[in-house]
């Protein structure tokens, strides 16, 4: 946990707060982990720019900076100080300046940095908040910027959208009235204004820090895609002229619909946008120029109203506007592209096998190599002839990596966690396979306590969610293994059927199955873990889930008395009610097989409210009050039926929290209660 602001230290960022000895991880010592991210590479290749989070426990909050580093490593310095949260640096075409997103004035603005040294000046002054931004190509001296902004799709100008808004905030009036879905998403209410794009023009080049041209006008969808869309769904072409941009295209179909597609708009807001991918019908995602223009490359997915289908890459030739799939023979599902100079190669991330690995691909052939295969790699960028991303592992939170264009020549960049990391014991891992349901090899974890010198350890048995995710080697800050191992337990997460980094059959498996060949997985590979570990203690067991891993505890409860305590995060209790409770009504129709009135067997064949007769183990629930996907009803009906039936249960109910517990102090209370929960029924030794 920070106690203190981070100081620079032998190019290390010091942390004054460690044990005396070390010890295995908890919540105080992952909160106080520094997190980094967002790299942005310099014009020259030599330089980084990337981000840097504290978490301010006393504040309730993470707070993030703004720093550089060499690509060699050297010269690592802090740019920004302010108080007030610094993020998303962008450098200027000729590398004198970054450009960063800040909040110091009370609104979301752009400001910008001398890499020379000084203080920082204030970029635009728009009267909305700058969800987002990128650097144009052009003018190095002053650029022009993309900026995203929430606005009401039929003002004007931006003066008459922020007029609204005021208007709105003081009326003592506070109801909603809809007429169509999507009417809640995530963990916000809708509220009629859209994300649109504009382009700002700075005074040194005839426009005005408070204003900007809207090339979205009177669009009535989000751009960037709310909830979770950044500027990573919009590119500038090389010569500064055209935007490339997603959008929901699905109209008041987009609560059941999955549709987006990828526009072009000209950046002087004197055309229409046009959709470039109006013939595909499922995601069309993070649309990326090429370096000299022609093309666009995209992540699409093919089959409509299906959240978790393959991503393949997909190059669209700009002049004749034809499509071609670039990675059809690879079954794997590409996440971000970028690409390299020459233009002949992208550079792309997927999970594989309980990884999340780095690959090459032939833009030409589709020819695909692996660069960085263990571990959890993620946003590639290009920096000359090296790579730079960021990489984690179950044993080391994230810090940025760099390797050369084919792979060799691995590097730890940054070093900002080396003294934390090194003052903790880890948990030693291993993968481990098994034959599971259907015959298939199924691949899953093994922790061992942290400092474990022999004896038999208790079990947490973690399950992912999803369904079509992962639990592989990542270091994570809400669900992270080694918070169990260092509590002194034994830990197992098994990536059953549904999960991501198999193949896509292997995915498109949960669909219908919710409760079969997962169940069964997860059954069979405990049984594996047991037989082939033999200081796990399969007499002293606690299983814990969150969303799909929340619905599957349910499922436990009434199928199984092998554990002695289960926790139940955002878990449905049932899937019928569910439907209709929920926002993204894709997801349930694709995995259920329809709508509930017309397939009611899918939504019942594998339902938990079914079988809580048999509802006999102690469990924890947990659940947000923000959380729009699994509303928090279903975990009171489920806290419900245990004490109804004389089932020892505990509710913990976050009423400013949403599908995740993001707060540090709520964060350090769910680990409380959960791991408090799993000892009372556990008992591990007093020694761990």
């Amino acid at each position: 946990m920070k106690l203190a602001r981070p100081c620079l230290c032998a190019a290390v960022l010091c942390f004054v707060a460690f044990q005396a000895h070390a010890k295995g991880l908890t919540v105080d010592t992952m909160l106080g982990m520094q997190r980094v991210g967002e790299p942005d590479v310099s014009p020259d290749g030599k330089r980084v720019a990337f981000v840097v989070r504290d978490t301010d426990v006393a504040a309730n909050r993470g707070r993030t900076d703004v720093w550089l580093i060499g690509i060699d490593g050297k010269g690592l310095r802090r740019l920004t100080t302010h108080a007030e949260n610094d993020s998303s640096p962008r450098w200027s075409p000729d590398g004198r300046w970054v450009y960063f997103l800040s909040s110091r004035t009370g609104s979301a603005q752009v400001w910008r940095i001398a890499v020379a040294g000084g203080e920082a000046d204030q970029v635009t002054r728009v009267p909305n908040d700058v969800n987002g931004f990128l650097v144009f190509p052009d003018g190095p001296a002053a650029p022009r910027l993309v900026l995203a902004m929430d606005v009401w799709p039929d003002a004007k100008t931006l003066a008459e959208s922020a007029a609204r808004d005021a208007t709105q905030a003081k009326s003592k009036v506070k109801a909603r009235v809809y007429d169509e879905l999507l009417f809640r998403h995530w963990d916000q209410w809708e509220d009629g204004k859209y994300g649109h794009l504009f382009v700002w023009t700075p005074p040194e080049r005839g426009g005005k820090a408070d204003e900007a041209v809207d090339v979205t006008p009177g669009q009535t969808t989000d751009t960037p895609t709310h909830p979770f869309g950044g500027m990573e769904e919009v590119s500038i072409a090389p010569d500064g002229k055209t935007l490339a941009y997603i959008a929901r295209v699905s109209g008041h179909k987009n609560a059941w619909k999955t549709n987006t597609d990828v526009f072009l708009v000209s950046t002087d807001g004197k055309s229409k946008p046009v959709n470039v991918t109006a013939d595909s019908p499922g995601y069309d995602l993070g649309p990326t120029f090429s370096p000299d223009g022609r093309s666009l490359a995209l992540r699409r997915m093919k089959r409509a109203g299906y959240e978790a289908d393959r991503e393949r890459i997909a190059i669209v030739d700009l002049a004749s506007r034809k499509t071609r799939i670039v990675t059809e023979a690879w079954d794997r599902s590409a996440n971000s592209l970028t690409w390299t100079a020459d233009g002949k190669t992208l550079l792309t991330e997927a999970d594989d096998v309980g990884n999340h690995a780095l690959f090459s691909v032939d833009a030409a052939t589709g020819a695909v190599k692996t660069l960085v295969a263990k571990g959890t790699n993620s946003g590639p960028k290009v920096a000359g002839g090296r790579v730079v991303f960021s990489r984690d592992t179950l044993s080391q939170p994230a810090e940025l990596f760099t390797c050369k264009l084919d792979g060799s020549d691995l590097r730890q960049l940054t070093h900002v966690n080396d003294a934390r990391v090194k003052a903790i014991t880890w948990g030693a891992y291993e993968p481990f396979t098994f034959k599971g349901a259907k015959g298939d090899t199924v691949h899953g974890f093994v922790m061992k306590p942290a400092g474990h010198d022999g004896g038999k350890a208790p079990v947490a048995f973690l399950i992912h969610g999803g369904p079509q995710g992962s639990f592989g080697d990542q270091f994570h800050y809400r669900w992270n293994p080694q918070i169990y191992a260092g509590r002194g337990y034994g830990v197992i997460f098994i990536d059953v059927h549904g999960s991501t980094g198999y193949g896509q059959a292997f995915t498109d498996s949960i669909r219908g199955d919710w409760g079969g060949a997962p169940y069964e997985d997860l059954m069979l590979g405990l049984d594996a873990a047991l037989a082939k570990y033999p200081w796990l203690d399969g007499t002293r067991m606690a299983a814990l889930g969150a969303s799909y891993g929340g619905f599957m505890i349910n499922w436990i409860n009434g199928k199984t008395d092998r554990f002695k305590a289960l926790v139940c995060h955002d878990g449905n209790l049932d899937e019928r009610m569910a439907y209709f409770d929920t926002e993204e009504l894709w997801f349930p129709e694709w995995d259920h097989g329809g709508v509930p009135w017309e397939k009611p067997e899918g939504f019942v064949k594998h339902n938990p409210i079914d079988h809580v007769k048999h509802w006999k183990t102690p469990t924890l629930v947990i659940h947000g009050a923000l959380d729009f996907r699994v509303v928090d009803t279903q975990g009171m009906s489920t806290f419900t039926a245990l004490r109804r039936k004389g089932v020892p249960a505990r509710f913990l109910h976050f009423p400013d929290e949403n599908h995740w517990v993001l707060k540090p102090q709520n964060s350090k209370l769910w680990h409380s209660e959960v791991l408090g929960w799993l000892d009372r029924w556990t008992k591990p030794s007093a020694r761990q």
